[in-house]
């Protein structure tokens, strides 16, 4: 009989345990999804893009910007309720072949992908379905790189070698096996996490990147971009680390993906408040 007390003892121990595992974890998931649906309200402003006809300040209207990168798990969920944009079922004039392929399956992103990391191998079609789906956008060039300027204690900290050199050290680091949580990073000056230093991001308008907006035919800027030369039309030739962002957005199309490249969600000050 003491044996059986004992046992008995023991079992509704284990069973406490468990559920207070359970419990835990699962306020520490609500916890990071709360995080992951937060979102920063990035005040008005101007900036100097990287290349311009006429050095003219870039205005930004106050928008919404996404605190964290999509996770993976965000994107499990809309495919779940979205079978189109599945991994074997997506068309191939909205992706490529890479798209999502470091999933294990449509439903299964797999061992080496955290549900927590920012999801990858997506396109720009995806990422514009994914935010569209929640009332959300892209952000475009000029909101990206305007709050992509800022460091944990100031809004523009392009003029510091120490921002600087963050960006170039990620460049030419060798990519993590497994990304991690953007929750890894410190946050901005506006509380939005990992601008860099993780991945790259979509922008709604990456192919009009090299354009002006005075002049979208201005071909000669993206000449300028690939020659000996090009650092002389640029507004800070200092700035290669937004050097390479541009390069790289020049280079894309909206059916690509790489393992590299993620997003995040921007909304309108206007719409947020009628919802």
């Amino acid at each position: 009989m003491k044996s059986l007390h004992i046992h008995s003892a023991f079992l509704i121990y284990g069973l406490f345990m468990l559920l207070s595992v359970e419990l835990f974890s699962t306020e520490n998931s609500t916890q990071t999804d709360t995080l992951n649906d937060e979102m920063a309200k990035i005040p008005a402003g101007s900036y100097v893009p990287l290349y311009t006809t006429n050095k003219t300040p870039r205005k930004v209207a106050t928008f919404l910007l996404d605190k964290l990168p999509v996770t993976n798990r965000q994107y499990l969920a809309f495919v779940k309720q979205h079978p189109r944009w599945q991994k074997s079922k997506v068309s191939k004039l909205f992706a490529d072949k890479s798209y999502l392929k470091n999933w294990d399956s449509d439903l299964s992103p797999g061992k080496n992908v955290r549900l927590d990391g920012p999801v990858t191998n997506v396109s720009w079609f995806a990422a514009r379905a994914f935010a569209k789906f929640h009332n959300k956008r892209l952000p475009t060039v000029d909101e990206w790189e305007y709050v992509a300027r800022a460091n944990e204690s100031l809004t523009d900290a392009t003029k510091d070698e120490k921002y600087t050199q963050v960006i170039l050290n990620w460049y030419a680091a060798k990519a993590p096996k497994t990304l991690p949580s953007a929750t890894t990073f410190k946050p901005n000056v506006y509380g939005i996490y990992a601008m860099h230093g993780l991945i790259w991001e979509w922008n709604d308008d990456f192919n009009n990147a090299m354009v002006t907006g005075e002049s979208r035919g201005d071909s000669g800027l993206e000449r300028n971009l690939f020659c000996a030369g090009g650092a002389v039309s640029s507004t800070d030739v200092r700035n290669y680390a937004a050097f390479m962002r541009f390069a790289f957005r020049s280079s894309l199309k909206g059916s690509y993906t790489t393992s590299s490249l993620g997003f995040r969600c921007a909304r309108d000050i206007e719409k947020s408040t009628t919802q």
